[in-house]
């Protein structure tokens, strides 16, 4: 949601275009590829997480326009709610003590955030939902004012023609429609960069697919929304269903949403490119003055405005990203699928374990992608968001074809080596690794991730005579109490 629209530069009559612009940027794209223009570190990370603003009782604070007021720091951006902020940390090296050095930027970034945020009668709160959202809460008014929040309302609903309908069934279910997008504001999450080489993207890609089952199952933090108790990882049906431009006609053609899995693994970042042209009809078409193909002939990276652009309107759980830094273009990963939260401590070992898992696999010399089908890795990522560390999941087994694993054993007893294997290969120091996977190990040995966390502190309350909004109220509260203290959530008391 970064890219910087202004409104009157933004021609919605001529479509075709636009559309003819994104065929050139492909083609740019493709000539960028074939000629190893790209350059630089295959080792360079990054990482953005989205906060929520609540109040003392743990209820959200429409407050974000004041607060990044307060903060005044270009690391702290708009989200799409009010009530959220976004933290952008600043690329690393995967090498040496490279999560201990975020931790401490991260604490002391978000500390300094939460002081001002206080001034403003509001906390900062790492979590997947905020547990005490109510409907009203997300409604249009509370969309921030940016531009660029409001076209893409505006086009989502007008390519749907009717009201999106959020109906999720989990431990209970959901039923509601509503006149905006207001319910993705709900979902703030962890995205993950990592820069690679174009003759390496093809694997990284593959590799982040197919461990999308056992991040979710680890790292689940949103059983909430609404007041329901729905799955483990609710961020995920929400947020595909409030960005679905797809009426139920066309669902029911099997036309793709724009947010989604995929359905292949692939060869080349060009095929994901090719698929978001292919599949999805421009949002939000913005005309770029630079043409690519004089840009190339002149010797410069083009900035493929539009393909860009495009791209950000394409929600896949792994995205591609092309970008130009300092004149050279670079191409990156960016993994979507983890909640925030709930600790920095908490956020660095999901972290730790994403990098170094897809570090082993994307090295390994008969890929995970040969051996379990696309079919099963999507499946993988349902089980996990549904039941979250309670999960089954698909695995390969080394004499061929693939068993099921409770989600917890294949982590510890399979996955944790291979994670510790890439961390190693990366460079980092082993007192980190083993800092940060411990993290995940325990959570495995306790059975116990924030999903679980929340909803046994939720039936807790309620059993002691709480009625749900004060339950839920109650959770919030000591969540971000718990959370501030910063030790890990599979160490919290009930």
């Amino acid at each position: 949601m970064g890219e910087k629209l202004v409104a009157d530069r933004f021609d919605l009559s001529d479509r075709r275009l636009y559309r003819e612009k994104l065929q050139k940027c492909r083609a740019a794209l493709g000539e960028l590829l074939a000629q190893g223009r790209f350059q630089g570190p295959r080792d360079l990370m990054g990482l953005e997480i989205e906060l929520n603003l609540s109040d003392a009782s743990g209820l959200p604070r429409m407050r974000n326009k004041e607060v990044l007021e307060r903060i005044a720091s270009t690391d702290f951006q708009t989200e799409l709610g009010q009530f959220n902020l976004e933290v952008n940390v600043v690329p690393h090296r995967l090498v040496g003590r490279v999560f201990d050095q975020l931790a401490e930027e991260l604490r002391t970034g978000l500390g300094y955030a939460d002081r001002q945020a206080s001034e403003a009668a509001a906390r900062i709160v790492m979590i997947g939902i905020l547990p005490t959202l109510e409907a009203d809460d997300l409604v249009p008014a509370n969309l921030t004012a940016v531009d660029r929040y409001r076209l893409l309302n505006d086009q989502i609903m007008a390519a749907r023609g009717e009201e999106v309908a959020l109906d999720i069934r989990g431990v209970e279910q959901l039923r509601r429609t509503t006149s905006s997008i207001a319910p993705e504001a709900a979902c703030t999450s962890l995205q993950l960069h990592l820069q690679v080489t174009p003759d390496r993207f093809a694997d990284v890609w593959n590799a982040a697919q197919a461990v999308t089952g056992p991040q979710i199952a680890m790292g689940a933090n949103s059983p909430f929304l609404f007041g329901r108790e729905l799955w483990r990882e609710s961020r995920i049906p929400v947020f595909v269903q409030a960005t679905d431009t797809r009426p139920p006609e066309l669902a029911a053609q099997g036309v793709r949403p724009r947010t989604w899995f995929g359905e292949r693994w692939i060869d080349s970042p060009l095929d994901l490119f090719e698929e978001n042209l292919r599949y999805f009809p421009p949002l939000l078409p913005l005309l770029d003055e630079e043409d690519p193909q004089e840009a190339l002939a002149a010797g410069h990276a083009p900035s493929l405005a539009e393909l860009v652009l495009h791209n950000g309107t394409v929600y896949r759980w792994n995205r591609p990203v092309y970008a130009v830094a300092g004149g050279v273009p670079h191409l990156r990963v960016e993994n979507r699928v983890l909640p925030a939260g709930p600790t920095v401590t908490d956020v660095l070992a999901n972290t730790a374990f994403y990098y170094g898992l897809v570090r082993t696999l994307a090295d390994e010399r008969r890929p995970v992608w040969r051996r379990m089908t696309f079919a099963e890795a999507a499946a993988n990522f349902d089980a996990a968001c549904r039941d979250g560390i309670g999960a089954r999941l698909n695995w390969p087994r080394p004499g061929g074809g693939t068993a099921e694993w409770p989600a917890a054993r294949l982590v510890q007893e399979v996955l944790l080596p291979m994670a510790a294997e890439g961390l190693d290969a990366w460079g980092v120091e082993p007192s980190d690794r083993d800092r940060f996977l411990g993290v995940i190990e325990g959570r495995c040995r306790t059975r116990s991730n924030g999903a679980e966390w929340q909803a046994r502190a939720y039936h807790r309350a309620v059993d002691s005579g709480l009625d749900r909004a004060k339950a839920l109220a109650g959770v919030t509260r000591r969540y971000s109490e718990l959370a501030w203290e910063g030790e890990p959530v599979h160490t919290w008391p009930a």
